[in-house]
């Protein structure tokens, strides 16, 4: 296909082709080629509209759709050959269909518009991303699962401000993500939902005089209904904002767990063992093995976060209804979609392969006075003391064991009583860590029961 110094899609306002500095910031084609597909199929489904309400011949439609096939294979071929000249992807796809089927292309563009074909090409995309973010989602979701069903009672140290807190479970803390994740996927969901409608037949901003069928072709590309508001359906780019809002906090709860990962794979943790095939060594120390893969999930999430707001400042002034800086709309989408997906993609594969240190898990979730809150429960419960008298008690033997050097365990009965006479040899049993994470049995909570209760859960509402 050859491009044209002037572009004949504009007709005979413009008699001289653009500068090349103007063709340059015009052209979309370098970036909406990503559309190919669902423009073609877009465009089928209108030709196809076009025949069943008798506005073009049925002879043309078909014509016109064989065509539209073969430059789809073309495409899909790598043989297609893009003109910036004819700026987007919708251009070049129509006059490569001239140069096949000839006169009759040129009715395809009947009653609609670039304004609502574009809006239906790119719902098109970002909703076929909602599925496979969806997707991608429940694979993470199976592979924690997975790692909290072999590690349901093994015991750690749960933090709050990356300090000791309470004794937690593996699991617990897999299943933690697996909630997260749950809700990221039901923000795609929704999103997804609320974007299902089609923009098709809103031609450029007021609608068509044609008797077009704005149903048939929105049934035909699985559309839920048609948009009601000619002006809305071509000028907002909510549905694109909300998947970025969604991908957004998705990557922010990937960049969580990848810090976790950072940490707990240092040789100051050992808490898990990531897979060579997820880390790298150095070119200098040969005793290094780096957590790359979730240091770099941890960076990609501001190309995502950084797309949300790029395409807010786009839309924030805009009347309606299009203006050209809806343009900028796509690249946003596309690269945060990309990252989105491959950092995915990656937190599967690493937790999929990663192993946990159920001994050094175990340490650590003795130390740091882990189970002070314990001691304090005991208190109340026992000895009636007030939660906030129980508290100082605590907080006096927890200084007392700090400054000899030992864990509350460790600490005599004589040592505790000298603090409060009335506690008794029961108190240690209370104090160690699985008894800890034992006695959570509150919904929702770490005891072992409760998280093989949640993961059964999941595993069904996954099945």
């Amino acid at each position: 296909m050859t491009e044209t110094k002037t572009n004949a899609m504009w007709g005979g306002r413009f008699a001289a082709g653009p500068d090349a500095i103007m063709e340059a910031i015009n052209a979309s084609i370098g970036f909406d080629q990503r559309l190919a597909t669902q423009d073609i199929e877009g465009s089928r489904a209108h030709a196809a509209m076009l025949a069943a309400t008798g506005i073009v011949s049925d002879s043309d439609v078909y014509a016109i759709r064989k065509g539209l096939l073969t430059v789809l294979s073309e495409i899909e071929a790598g043989q297609f050959q893009f003109s910036t000249a004819l700026e987007d992807i919708h251009m070049n796809v129509e006059a490569r269909l001239k140069e096949i089927i000839g006169e009759p292309a040129g009715r395809l563009h009947t009653a609609r518009s670039r304004n609502d074909q574009v809006a239906t090409d790119f719902r098109l995309w970002v909703r076929a991303q909602c599925d496979a973010a969806i997707a991608g989602l429940e694979a993470l979701m199976r592979a924690l699962l997975a790692q909290a069903e072999a590690g349901a009672d093994w015991v750690m140290p749960g933090f709050t401000h990356l300090q000791t807190a309470q004794p937690v479970t593996w699991g617990h803390h897999m299943m933690a993500y697996v909630e997260m994740l749950a809700r990221d996927r039901g923000r795609f969901v929704d999103a997804r939902a609320r974007m299902n409608e089609s923009p098709l037949g809103a031609a450029a901003l007021a609608g068509t005089s044609f008797p077009i069928d704005r149903h048939m072709t929105a049934s035909a590309l699985g559309f839920d209904r048609p948009m009601a508001n000619s002006l809305d359906a071509v000028s907002d780019r909510d549905f694109a904002l909300e998947f970025l809002a969604a991908a957004s906090i998705c990557a922010m709860h990937l960049s969580r767990f990848a810090e976790e990962l950072v940490i707990w794979s240092s040789a100051q943790f050992r808490f898990v063992r990531l897979s060579d095939r997820f880390t790298t060594g150095s070119s200098i120390m040969p005793q290094k093995k780096n957590p790359d893969a979730a240091e770099l999930i941890r960076a990609k999430i501001g190309r995502i976060f950084g797309a949300n707001v790029a395409l807010m400042m786009v839309m924030k002034g805009l009347p309606l209804a299009y203006s050209k800086d809806m343009q900028e709309d796509k690249e946003q989408v596309f690269d945060a979609a990309d990252n989105l997906m491959l950092t995915l993609a990656a937190m599967d594969g690493m937790v999929r392969d990663m192993t946990a240190n159920r001994e050094a898990l175990e340490r650590a979730a003795g130390s740091g006075f882990s189970t002070a809150t314990d001691l304090a429960d005991w208190l109340v419960r026992v000895l009636g003391l007030p939660f906030r008298d129980a508290h100082h008690v605590t907080g006096s033997l927890v200084a007392m064991a700090e400054g000899a050097g030992v864990d509350l365990p460790d600490l005599t009965l004589a040592q505790m009583q000298s603090v409060h006479a009335g506690i008794t040899q029961d108190v240690f049993a209370v104090l160690g860590v699985h008894n800890s994470v034992a006695s959570r049995m509150s919904y929702g909570g770490t005891a072992p029961a409760q998280v093989r209760a949640q993961i059964a859960r999941w595993k069904e509402m996954l099945a």
